[in-house]
Parts: C-alpha cells; sequence; structure tokens
C-alpha cells in the first residue's frame, strides 16, 4: 500500500475527517455546510474515539468523519491508533483510495495506517474477492509542516518495516523457517541495508564450546546456528549496545513433551530473536548513529533417539555446568551461551534479551499488556520503562536477588535449569539463570511470551504475531544512546 504525506488535496472520491468530540465544526479541509448538517441530525454520532460516520458532500465526494475523541486526550498515541482504525474502516468500506485530513501529527497518523496494512498471505492460493484492497492514502499536513512530517514518516516507516519483518519471521511455518533458512534468510536481506552478517554453524559452536545451545539441538535433524548481525553507525571506538534473542523455531518441548493441544502456536517460540533481526533492520533502515550488534540463537527443540535428556549434564561456553531436569526450559539454556559469547566478544555497553521464555510470565501478567522486566542496572531498567510507556510496548519489572538465585544451585552441577518443584516464580527463576552467564555487563531480560502474539489484534497489529519490542528499543537508543544525544 501506498501512504504519502502531502499539503494538497489528491483527487480522491474519499475524504477522512476528524472531529472531537463535543466541537461544534468539522475543521480541517471539509467546509461544506451540507455535509455538516447531515452530521448533526445524527445524535448517536458525537465523536467518541473511534465512531465513524459517512456522507456525501455537495460536490458528490464521500466524507467518511472519524470520530477522535476528547480533544484534551489527544496524544501521539491516539493519532497512532486513529490511523489503524481509519485504514479498517476503508477496507470495511472496500475503498481504494483516500485522503485523511486529521489535526495533529500527520506522521503519526500515516504510521498508524502504515502498521494496520500489514498482511501475511503467502501461501494462499485463491484470492479472496470480496476483499478490496487499499492501495493508496494521502494524509494531509499544513504547508509549513510538510517537511518535517515527511521526513518523520519516512523514519517511522524504516522502524514499520523492521516490525513487518519481524511480524514475517514470526508467522512463517516451521518447515520453512528453521535454523539454517531462517540464518541464510537474515543474511541474504539485511546484507543489502549495509549490516555484517556472520553465521556460526555447529562446528564453530562446537569449538567454542557452546554445550548448552548443541544440547538443545541434538534431537533435530536441523543443525543450530547463531547468527550475529553488526551495524556500525558511529565511531569505531564506541562500545556497541547488544540485543540477544531467543530463535526456537519449533519447541516440541523435547523428551518433556509438550501437550498436543496448542503446540502449534510453538512455531513462535522465536519471536525473541524476530524482534533483533526487526530491530537491527530498522536501525539500518535509518542509519542510527550508533553501533549495535544483535545475536540470534536458533535451534529446534525435537524429539528423537537423540534428543537431550532430563537430568542430562551440560557444559556451556562459560564453562559453567548446567543440569538438565526439564527439556522443555531450553530458551534458557540457548541463551546462556548466546549471552556468554555476545559479552565475551563485544563487551557491549549493556546487553538485552529478548525471549517468549516462560508460560508463568503470562499467569503474573496476563496476555498483550505487559512484558516482564528483569535486570541487575536499575538505569537501564528505568529507560526501558520510560519508552515503553511512550511507544505503548510496556514493561513490568520483577525482583532478582540472592535468594532467588540459591535455588537453583544444583546438588550435581553448578546449576540447574529449572528450580525444585513448589518453588514458584518460574519467570524470575528464569531471569535468575540467565544472569549467570552475564557477569557484570550491565543486562535486562524481556519475557515476552504473553505480547509477542495477539488473538484478536490491535488498532495497528492484525491478529498473529505484533513484532513486540521493535518500537521499544529503536527508541531506546533512539532517546539514550545515540551519539547525537
Amino acid at each position: 500500500m501506498k501512504i504519502t504525506i502531502s499539503k494538497a488535496l489528491p483527487d480522491f472520491e474519499t475524504l477522512v475527517v476528524g472531529f472531537f468530540e463535543g466541537d461544534k465544526l468539522i475543521t480541517n479541509v471539509l467546509q461544506d455546510k451540507q455535509a455538516i448538517d447531515n452530521i448533526k441530525k445524527f445524535s448517536d454520532f458525537n465523536g467518541g474515539f473511534g465512531e465513524f460516520f459517512s456522507v456525501t458532500s455537495s460536490e458528490g465526494k464521500n466524507i467518511i468523519v472519524a470520530g477522535l475523541g476528547m480533544r484534551d486526550e489527544w496524544d501521539e498515541s491516539k493519532g497512532l491508533n486513529i490511523g489503524g482504525k481509519i485504514y479498517c474502516e476503508l477496507s470495511r468500506l472496500r475503498i481504494k483510495r483516500a485522503a485523511i485530513s486529521i489535526e495533529g501529527n500527520a506522521a503519526n497518523v500515516a504510521y498508524g495506517a502504515f502498521l494496520r496494512s500489514f498482511k501475511f498471505d503467502k501461501y494462499k492460493t485463491k484470492k479472496d474477492e470480496k476483499v478490496t484492497e487499499v492501495e493508496e492514502i494521502t494524509v494531509l499536513t499544513k504547508d509549513e509542516q510538510f517537511s518535517s512530517a515527511e521526513k518523520s514518516f519516512e523514519r517511522l516507516r524504516q522502524e514499520g518495516e523492521g516490525i513487518f519483518l519481524a511480524r514475517t519471521l514470526t508467522i512463517e511455518p516451521p518447515n520453512v523457517l528453521y535454523p539454517e533458512s531462517y540464518a541464510d534468510y537474515i543474511k541474504t536481506e539485511l546484507t543489502k541495508l549495509g549490516l555484517e552478517i556472520e553465521v556460526l554453524g555447529k562446528k564453530q559452536m562446537e569449538e567454542k564450546k557452546m554445550g548448552a545451545l548443541l544440547g538443545v539441538a541434538q534431537g533435530s535433524s536441523k543443525e543450530p546456528k547463531l547468527v550475529v548481525i553488526k551495524w556500525n553507525g558511529a565511531f569505531k571506538e564506541q562500545k556497541p549496545v547488544a540485543f540477544v534473542g531467543k530463535g526456537i523455531t519449533f519447541d516440541t518441548g523435547g523428551v518433556s513433551l509438550k501437550p498436543s493441544r496448542g503446540m502449534e502456536s510453538m512455531k513462535y517460540d522465536m519471536a525473541g530473536s524476530a524482534t533483533v533481526v526487526g530491530v537491527m533492520r530498522t536501525l539500518a533502515g535509518r542509519k542510527a548513529k550508533v553501533n549495535a550488534v544483535g545475536v540470534v540463537a536458533l535451534a529446534e527443540n525435537a524429539v528423537d533417539g537423540n534428543a537431550q535428556r532430563p537430568s542430562d549434564v551440560v557444559t556451556s561456553m562459560s564453562g559453567q555446568t548446567i543440569e538438565v531436569l526439564n527439556t522443555d526450559a531450553e530458551g534458557r539454556l540457548i541463551l546462556a551461551d548466546a549471552l556468554w559469547y555476545t559479552q565475551d566478544r563485544f563487551a557491549p555497553k549493556f546487553m538485552i534479551d529478548l525471549a517468549t521464555l516462560t508460560g508463568a510470565i503470562v499467569v503474573a501478567l496476563g496476555n498483550n499488556e505487559y512484558a516482564g522486566l528483569f535486570s541487575n542496572n536499575d538505569e537501564l531498567a528505568n529507560h526501558l520503562i520510560d519508552v515503553g510507556n511512550e511507544v505503548n510496548e510496556k514493561l513490568w519489572r520483577f525482583p532478582m536477588n540472592e535468594t532467588y538465585n540459591k535455588i537453583i544451585d544444583s546438588p550435581i552441577a553448578d546449576v540447574q535449569n529449572i528450580a525444585p518443584a513448589g518453588s514458584g516464580g518460574d519467570s524470575i527463576m528464569a531471569a535468575q539463570f540467565l544472569q549467570r552467564f552475564v557477569n557484570d555487563t550491565c543486562w535486562a531480560h524481556l519475557d515476552i511470551a504473553g505480547t509477542a502474539w495477539h488473538e484478536k489484534g490491535t488498532d495497528i497489529s492484525p491478529r498473529g504475531a505484533v513484532g513486540f519490542g521493535v518500537r521499544l528499543l529503536n527508541k531506546l537508543v533512539e532517546k539514550y544512546y545515540e551519539i547525537n544525544n
């Protein structure tokens, strides 16, 4: 879909205008008394946020009035959401081309429509003839705001492309997206944008003694991969920021087999890695003035005669031994080696890992509202909470301390990958496990198990993969860590 910012009203049959609740007049470009009088006749439309009303102007133009809610509650988030709602309304009405005139930030409205336009239908062999695709949207802005709005939207669009990439990767079926094909895709697509890509295979992992990651993968015919993505947008001497993603391309649970009901959703157990890929694409697309590295650990947790068993002991890259008591607690195992590799090789300014790590985080926070945040650094945690609230990808911080940490001590190894039965606090225990592999590096862990996928969809995301974390981490870099800040 084509979306543009413009100063001039295009020759489209449909115009969308905004109306604040309680206002007396529809302003912007609509100066049609007949249309305004027609709206006033219908008392059930009062401009509530997300309400729509259609009238015909005296010139025969289709006017869609979008309710914007109360004027004093209008903000950037509302602008983004109304853009998404307008896209859905145009799609529902089967309108191909429309202009939008909404008071406020034109770039945000355009971006909301852009984000909601995402579709994944590559495996559909027949087109639904009842669906008319929205082909073109023009968002109007004032002359004096045109240049800044156009630049702002282009910057946002680059972020949107990163979100679309993350969504696409998460939705792909596991027979198409597995460690080798995933690594090839990253290399093919991101190299075009100037990102440097390295792919470590099984042999290199064995040389680096990544026993935790290799142990998870040993039950699958698919060879694991560790992909390193580098963006150099600042001075060579600047320490990079680092993002690490869990990439379990399908999770059967291994020998600790998951129930069959709902197992099909385990294709998105790689959503954390997809976010990392999307963030790195975003930074390159907007030429961010920062050095950044993304590391994604890719494996399939399958079960065969060679699969890892509960009670196995593996040696991680750090040299720490791990007693594997549950093969379905595999995400923390691959992240253990990925985190150690990242902090050991790059000595980053900070590391943030993202993972659909625990079902317990959904029990604690529910679906779709908050992701879990765990960190060894208050400043980084506060920055993440701040930008999460700003872009509406909200985080809730959980406690970590030595009392929790001691619970996962193993009687026969350095650490065990789950706490003893009845300990509770499973999400905290998983984070405490990860912390053992970061030394003193500034680090945060985001458990996105409840926010990576949305069954109903949102104003700016259709049902399915959300791409949660791309906006959050891009804003974090932009606000706090780029060299011009």
